[in-house]
């Protein structure tokens, strides 16, 4: 069994964040669960990284693609290629972005990880992130506005989800010494059994 104390997810603060000044913000907001911050950088990010980051299939750029196509057509928009060609035009505008300026890969630690940073970043159209989100604070964008705009949706935030994603997802942004071991003084009130050391 995992150990679940352990878990650890990816978050990358993407270039919209980084120039609107939110890393502090994003931070303090994820440190304040108890999540435990182990590996943090700021960098320009490759293509090659990219491409292997959305490890995306024809079928998914298939049905992206079609519903694009479907969302052209609502707005009189011509539709001038085949649908997986704007299923890939999906991950090249994200590309396009990612690389636009710098991007801050972080990894947090605990007891599910993962779902706790999903529950505070939202869901991936800023549009449709509830009140008190990450994405729903802090942009207004949405899939119908990027998508006429031709570009990548403005979401501030990437995070691992499912779980098991950061453990493809990790490698390609950090190396295994770039992630530190260390014990904060808070894991003992969340993860210890007894208390003992604790009393007045």
């Amino acid at each position: 069994m995992a150990n679940v104390k352990r878990e650890r997810t990816l978050v990358i603060l993407k270039p919209d964040a980084v120039q609107r000044g939110l890393i502090g913000e994003v931070i303090n907001r994820i440190e304040k669960t108890g999540l435990k911050l182990v590996a943090l950088k700021m960098i320009m990010a490759t293509e090659d990284q990219l491409w292997a980051h959305y490890n995306k299939d024809d079928a998914w750029f298939l049905k992206k693609g079609e519903m694009t196509i479907k969302e052209r057509e609502a707005v009189g928009m011509s539709v001038d290629k085949e649908a997986i060609e704007y299923g890939k035009d999906i991950v090249r505008a994200l590309v396009k972005f990612m690389t636009c300026g710098p991007i801050v890969p972080m990894i947090f630690e605990g007891n599910q990880a993962a779902g706790i940073v999903k529950k505070l970043v939202g869901s991936t159209e800023p549009l449709s992130s509830d009140a008190g989100t990450l994405r729903g604070d802090y942009t207004i964008d949405s899939y119908g506005l990027a998508n006429v705009d031709e570009r990548a949706v403005r979401n501030l935030i990437h995070c691992s989800d499912p779980a098991e994603d950061a453990d493809r997802e990790i490698p390609i942004w950090f190396k295994p010494e770039e992630i530190l071991s260390y014990r904060l003084i808070a894991e003992q009130i969340l993860y210890d059994v007894n208390l003992d050391s604790i009393k007045e």
